[in-house]
C-alpha cells in the first residue's frame, strides 16, 4: 500500500474554506501519492475508499463539465460502471447517487459503443442531442452535487484514517 499523507495545517485551512476544498485536499493528496497517474498498478496500491474518492472526482469533473455523455466519450465509462463504484457510494450513505449511477449504467450499456467512437468536436457536440436520455440524469447530478459533496466530506471526516495519514 502506498502512504497517502496530508499536512494538518492544509487540512485545517481546507476545512475552513468549505466542503469542496476539504474533499479536494484528500483527492489532491491521493493523486500526489500516485504521481497523478491512476493506472491498474497504482490502483492496487490504494484502498477501496481512496479509489472510490478518485472515481467521485472523475465523475464529478466530467459530469459537471459535459454530462454523462462526456464522461463516457472520454473513456471513463468502464471505470465508473464496470467497477463497484455505485455500491461503494451506497455504503458511504449516498443512496441517491448510487441509484443515479445505476440509471446511468443502464444507458451506458445501451449507448456506449456509439458514444465512445472517435469523433470531431462537431460530432461530439451533436451527441448531446443524439442522446437526450442522459439529460434528466445530468440534471439530477447537477442538482444534487452540492449535497453529495457534503455527504462525502462527512464520510471522509468520520473515516479520515482510511483516506490519508495526517502529518503535523
Amino acid at each position: 500500500m502506498i502512504e497517502v499523507t496530508i499536512k494538518d495545517a492544509l487540512l485545517r485551512q481546507s476545512a475552513q474554506e468549505g466542503t469542496d476544498a476539504f474533499v479536494q485536499a484528500f483527492i489532491d493528496a491521493i493523486r500526489q501519492a500516485i504521481h497523478g497517474e491512476l493506472t491498474q498498478e497504482t490502483m492496487m496500491q490504494l484502498n477501496a475508499n481512496q479509489i472510490t474518492l478518485l472515481a467521485w472526482d472523475i465523475l464529478h469533473e466530467e459530469v459537471m463539465d459535459g454530462g454523462f455523455v462526456q464522461l463516457i466519450h472520454n473513456g471513463y465509462g468502464p471505470f465508473i460502471f464496470k467497477n463497484p463504484f455505485a455500491k461503494a457510494v451506497k455504503l458511504w450513505g449516498l443512496r441517491d447517487l448510487s441509484k443515479l449511477i445505476y440509471e446511468a449504467h443502464t444507458l451506458y450499456l445501451k449507448y456506449h459503443e456509439q458514444i465512445e467512437q472517435d469523433s470531431t468536436d462537431e460530432e461530439f457536440m451533436a451527441m448531446f442531442e443524439q442522446f437526450p436520455a442522459f439529460d434528466d440524469i445530468d440534471d439530477d447530478f447537477v442538482e444534487n452535487e452540492e449535497a453529495w459533496t457534503e455527504q462525502i466530506a462527512q464520510y471522509i471526516d468520520e473515516h479520515i484514517e482510511q483516506f490519508a495519514q495526517i502529518e503535523e
